[in-house]
């Protein structure tokens, strides 16, 4: 059989029937569910921003192996207010002061790091310091020296520390991861894509003190973790340039749009793109057989949309929050290897500092380890 003939089999078997799909969807949801530990870990939320109340709450709610279990916030009445809309304890309220009296908890085991950039170092080694494992949003930290912090504080408190990186259990992410690794097409030697939006004014991500940077370190980020994992390697050097700023009032410390392109040693390139001011939002890799094209939109919380160079690829919708909470618990409770550890997020700091170096100085830049 021709391989043209033996891909397009391929690819008919895989998307013959909803079954299949939907067992290709959830199957880390369905790997959870085959001998589900019976214990649900408590987890605090630190930090009730838009993320926690609109994503990692309804998330909660679906998940098998993890409960509400309090928050930590900077006002007491934000606190007992959700205390009493879902069902914690109002002792289970603390402020980001006290978190170190959670030590005292028996019925909290994990806390869920959502603050601003600059103060995920903090609260990380907060958390630890009162002996709870630790999820933190992504970017780990606002430098690779805060993400070693917060990595020696995790191992010196016995603690785990996972990064939000919740499309690693996405459908259409996890079948270019499952292209990348079989090399079904031939190793992926183009990249192209990123993330950005427009934004409308002034929040703090904008503010270099709170976020560490602009639109790479908020959306670029996924575009840079994407693609490491299509290469399934780490790039060896970078390029990048800030394009001019259109909203200089707005940006007036980070960048507003930036282009960068990732040298991997294989010869793989990836050509990527971030922005506060334009719309992007996919990712496509390329094999000397093939291609799979995620998005539009590629990054975004639910909807995505992708295909291949055989056809389209349609999964149910699922939440990505939740089965990656889930995968999280497992692995605590189960002691096994963690699904996002603490290392892909400090590699990803690495990568992102040296494309900040590179558009600063105009040159190509080696990723160091």
């Amino acid at each position: 059989m021709s391989l043209p003939s033996l891909l397009n089999r391929r690819h008919f078997i895989r998307q013959l029937s909803v079954g299949t799909t939907v067992a290709l969807a959830l199957q880390p949801r369905l790997r959870a569910q085959a001998s589900a530990p019976t214990r649900k870990l408590g987890v605090v939320l630190a930090g009730l921003g838009n993320y926690a109340r609109g994503e990692l709450l309804p998330a909660l709610k679906e998940t098998q192996h993890c409960r509400l279990a309090g928050v930590v916030t900077g006002s007491a009445e934000k606190g007992r207010t959700w205390a009493r809309e879902h069902g914690f304890p109002e002792k289970n309220v603390w402020h980001y002061d006290t978190m170190a009296q959670m030590a005292s908890a028996d019925d909290v085991d994990l806390v869920y790091v959502v603050t601003p950039n600059s103060l995920h170092a903090e609260h990380t080694v907060r958390a630890a310091g009162a002996g709870k494992h630790v999820i933190c949003e992504k970017p780990m930290a606002v430098s690779v020296a805060e993400c070693d912090t917060m990595i020696a504080a995790c191992k010196k408190a016995g603690r785990t520390l996972s990064i939000g990186y919740r499309l690693h259990y996405d459908p259409y992410h996890q079948e270019l991861i499952r292209l990348a690794r079989t090399r079904e097409l031939g190793p992926f030697m183009k990249m192209t894509g990123g993330f950005g939006f427009r934004m409308g004014k002034k929040v703090w991500r904008a503010e270099h003190a709170l976020a560490g940077g602009g639109p790479m370190m908020d959306v670029g980020i996924y575009a840079v973790h994407e693609a490491c994992l299509a290469a399934q390697a780490d790039p060896i050097a970078v390029t990048a340039k800030e394009r001019p700023k259109t909203r200089p009032e707005i940006f007036v410390d980070v960048e507003e749009s930036l282009d960068w392109t990732m040298e991997f040693a294989n010869g793989a390139r990836a050509e990527l793109f971030t922005s506060y001011n334009e719309g992007l939002n996919q990712f496509r890799a390329e094999a000397a057989q093939g291609w799979i094209q995620i998005g539009p939109p590629a990054f975004s919380y639910r909807g995505l949309k992708g295909a291949t160079h055989l056809g389209p690829l349609q999964y149910p919708p699922l939440r990505q929050q939740a089965v990656h909470l889930d995968a999280i618990a497992r692995s605590i409770l189960e002691r096994t290897e963690l699904p996002t550890p603490a290392a892909l997020g400090r590699r990803d700091m690495v990568i992102i500092e040296a494309i900040y170096e590179a558009a600063r100085t105009g040159r190509r830049v080696p990723v160091k380890a």
